[in-house]
């Protein structure tokens, strides 16, 4: 089993590498961060775990053009799990899962441009799904609520931001990372083999949670 991910070598990304060298996928990682790449794959090494990687800003285009010439490369051709459709095909199946966030399911303060681009990759893992069925290929999406990640922790931190949140959420806290990584190796393993074109939310209950009235004693 191969796999790409896309900013492997800090949070959430990185504990999606760990769950899938876990269950022996080789893994070609890429982040855009030169030193945090070197630190996560030099602490795969030392575990024995089989990953390689290379720097990448994805919102380059000719970079992702190069990545994807390194990786189908270093796959002979054939990759079966994440982003790569002509790679995908190659190996006859193969999973996508896109990394959305439930401000593209639900409405969130101030994050409307954040949310469009994440509802768009749900509606694209419901179309790929459709689209790519004929290939083997499935395509969905997880929805994490926040997570505790270096990115996550300025709103952490942010004391009424927290409260409103959690506040909001039925299990009342924070996710973490390796929560979300076992969904995303789930959905690329064969025991899910008939779910494609989902959207499912990695939220402690947020986005299910509706008026709630607790009266004063």
């Amino acid at each position: 089993m191969t796999a790409l991910v896309t900013g492997g070598a800090a949070g959430i990304g990185y504990a999606i590498v760990e769950e899938l060298t876990s269950f022996g996928a080789k893994v070609y990682e890429c982040d855009i961060s030169e030193t945090l790449l070197n630190q996560s794959l030099s602490e795969w090494k030392k575990k024995g775990f089989q990953v390689s990687g290379s720097v990448c800003d994805v919102s380059s285009r000719p970079e992702r053009e190069t990545l994807m010439q390194t990786v189908s490369s270093h796959f002979d051709g054939k990759l079966n799990i994440f982003i790569s459709h002509p790679l995908l095909k190659a190996s006859g199946y193969g999973s996508i899962v896109f990394m959305s966030s439930i401000a593209g399911v639900v409405s969130m303060s101030g994050g409307s441009i954040y949310g469009i681009t994440k509802g768009a990759l749900n509606q694209l893992a419901k179309n790929l799904a459709c689209e790519w069925a004929k290939d083997g290929i499935r395509a969905n999406a997880v929805a994490p609520n926040i997570i505790k990640t270096p990115q996550a922790q300025p709103f952490l931190d942010h004391v009424s931001f927290k409260e409103g949140l959690l506040g909001r959420t039925p299990i009342g806290r924070a996710g973490e990372p390796n929560e979300v990584a076992s969904l995303v190796v789930f959905l690329c393993l064969p025991a899910a083999s008939y779910i494609t074109g989902q959207t499912i939310c990695v939220d402690g209950g947020l986005t299910v949670n509706g008026f709630s009235y607790q009266p004063q004693a």
